[in-house]
């Protein structure tokens, strides 16, 4: 579904058009946009993981090791590259502890914080820099009807989301106050399905066997877990 299939949607749904004076073209643009904005955010979805490259280079002010990835939501990327070797993320403060104790260190660390991306620039690295994260949706043009939702392709749950949502706003434009909130919670319930579904099937892929998975056994008498990761024949 474009733009123009969704508010044609609504306009069906709600009994209403344009023609009379309810709504004006420039209004159901703004609404279409709210609402796609409202569910492209809802969750982590895999349509709106992206990829951005640019060339790790760092320089010898203060600041030389921060990046701006417009265009990616704060907190949002999670794995890091740089010359096909991946970056390991701290938290902010763990990384400028690291900075500071350490001024001289080349671990392979990187970390964000209101939206700007920090990299250790004593790294032994060069080359491109690869990262992966959750972009933000472009605003919809009231000229381009046939512009496509994050949900456009393989996934109509999340568009039929942006249209009971839609609905929900024509009902607060009516002063039914009560619908519009059943609206709103007929799109979430959407949304909830459609990651459940999401869910299951990413509940299925496999993990790297050298990786070693996630768990480590614990030692009880040093308190903490050991190197050697759980394997089915350990015990």
């Amino acid at each position: 579904m474009n733009s123009s299939n969704i508010i044609t949607e609504v306009l069906v749904r709600s009994g209403k058009s344009t023609t009379s004076g309810w709504v004006t073209d420039t209004q159901l643009n703004n609404w279409i946009d709210q609402a796609h904005r409202w569910t492209a955010g809802y969750k982590k979805w895999p349509m709106t993981e992206g990829r951005i490259q640019t060339t790790f280079a760092t320089g010898t002010g203060p600041n030389s090791d921060e990046w701006d990835f417009e265009g990616y939501k704060a907190d949002s990327l999670r794995l890091m590259q740089i010359g096909w070797k991946r970056l390991e993320k701290l938290n902010y403060e763990d990384y400028l502890i690291y900075r500071e104790e350490k001024p001289d260190g080349d671990k392979r660390y990187f970390s964000d914080i209101d939206g700007v991306v920090v990299i250790n620039p004593r790294i032994d690295l060069s080359g491109t820099v690869t990262a992966w994260g959750q972009y933000m949706p472009a605003n919809f043009d009231s000229n381009d009807g046939t512009q496509e939702t994050v949900f456009s392709e393989g996934n109509d749950e999340g568009n039929q989301a942006i249209i009971e949502e839609m609905v929900g706003y024509a009902y607060k434009r009516d002063g039914k106050k009560q619908e519009a909130v059943n609206q709103h919670l007929l799109a979430k319930n959407l949304l909830d399905e459609m990651w459940q579904r999401i869910q299951d099937e990413q509940s299925r892929y496999q993990t790297q066997e050298e990786r070693g998975g996630m768990w480590r056994r614990f030692d009880i008498l040093r308190g903490r877990g050991v190197g050697d990761e759980f394997s089915e024949n350990q015990f």
